[in-house]
């Protein structure tokens, strides 16, 4: 089939078109031109060849879209502001009415743009499961059919995109991801807002990208909401996931104190559905876990000689770790400024 993607240059992106091109599809990658999204580009041109073709564009601009869902069969919508780790660099949060431009207002653009077509393509879009808000104290999984509740702009964009598609009277599906985390060297101060307490279900983005691959040639997604998560294997408390990762990078788990206690809108999620119908859960964070290993070489033994450095630069950039009162040393574990404070785990 012929396949657009909006945000192919993206985490969820890049591994959505690698499935795609995997299984036989023509893919047309839509992107804004960055220096980042063009050396993308160049890799993506020369691993695939004439199965892939580059589009730039921006989703505010409806002639970009007019032009780019032309001759398609299928339009996978990943492109929007995320609320961390941001691949514009630029999060949704910081910038909200000019996320929801793009979020909102382009959704609206490639929804028009399709339905102008004399033969529509179907729509795939990316939803999260941030929308079902903090649900914490609620015993999981999280359901298709437990309510929507957003706190965050990002997810109050996504909510009125869900609901656009859904009056669209286009062809749909609707994929809610769970955290999809990047194969990525790279530490964010976004990692400190979520508690270490709280229950957090992982996806392998290579996974998430099969399962935008697969729903392309199902005939049983569309009209549906679909959750999309790495199962019971990759159900997680966010303690687990950060201590593991920090440990595979040479750093080591930092002090609690260095993490949020206001809980974050993550869960596990039932994704009994999903993998019935998509048949993508083939990895699991051990996995993960083990690709960052292999993605830093040699530069792990060089993080485990500066350890302490490390993990000084890190927990400089923790606000929780300042706002308690801990002063971050080059020791494991950062001491308190005052006698009383909280003492560092």
């Amino acid at each position: 089939m012929r396949v657009l993607v909006t945000g192919a240059f993206g985490n969820v992106g890049t591994s959505t078109v690698e499935a795609l091109v995997e299984q036989g599809h023509v893919v047309r990658c839509f992107d804004i031109r960055t220096k980042a999204n063009e050396k993308a580009a160049r890799r993506a041109e020369r691993k695939y060849g004439d199965r892939t073709e580059v589009m730039w564009g921006d989703l505010r601009c409806p002639a970009d879209l007019a032009e780019a869902v032309r001759g398609q069969e299928v339009v996978i919508h990943l492109a929007f502001i995320i609320p961390k780790l941001s691949h514009t660099g630029v999060e949704s949060e910081a910038r909200p009415d000019w996320a929801r431009e793009i979020n909102v207002g382009g959704t609206c653009n490639l929804i028009e743009a399709m339905k102008a077509l004399p033969n529509p393509p179907r729509l795939i879009f990316a939803s999260s499961y941030h929308l079902f808000g903090r649900t914490q104290d609620r015993p999981p999984p999280r359901t298709v059919a437990d309510p929507v509740q957003p706190i965050e702009h990002y997810s109050h964009h996504k909510v009125e995109c869900e609901e656009m598609i859904r009056a669209s009277g286009l062809e749909w599906t609707i994929l809610r991801l769970s955290a999809t985390l990047p194969l990525a060297l790279k530490l964010d101060p976004a990692m400190f807002d979520v508690p270490l307490d709280n229950r957090m279900e992982f996806a392998h983005t290579l996974d998430v990208g099969l399962a935008f691959a697969n729903a392309v040639s199902s005939e049983e997604v569309w009209g549906k909401l679909l959750l999309i998560g790495g199962g019971p294997r990759c159900q997680l408390y966010y303690r687990d996931i950060v201590a593991r990762i920090l440990e595979a990078m040479g750093i080591g788990m930092l002090p609690e104190e260095a993490f949020g206690s206001t809980p974050f809108p993550t869960d596990w999620v039932d994704t009994s559905e999903s993998q019935r119908i998509l048949r993508y859960q083939r990895r699991d964070f051990d996995d993960y876990v083990r690709e960052m290993v292999a993605l830093m070489g040699f530069r792990r033994h060089l993080v485990r000689l500066l350890r302490p450095l490390a993990r000084r630069w890190l927990l400089n950039r923790s606000p929780y770790y300042r706002e308690r009162g801990m002063r971050p040393t080059a020791g494991s574990t950062g001491r308190p400024d005052c006698p009383g404070a909280a003492r560092a785990g």
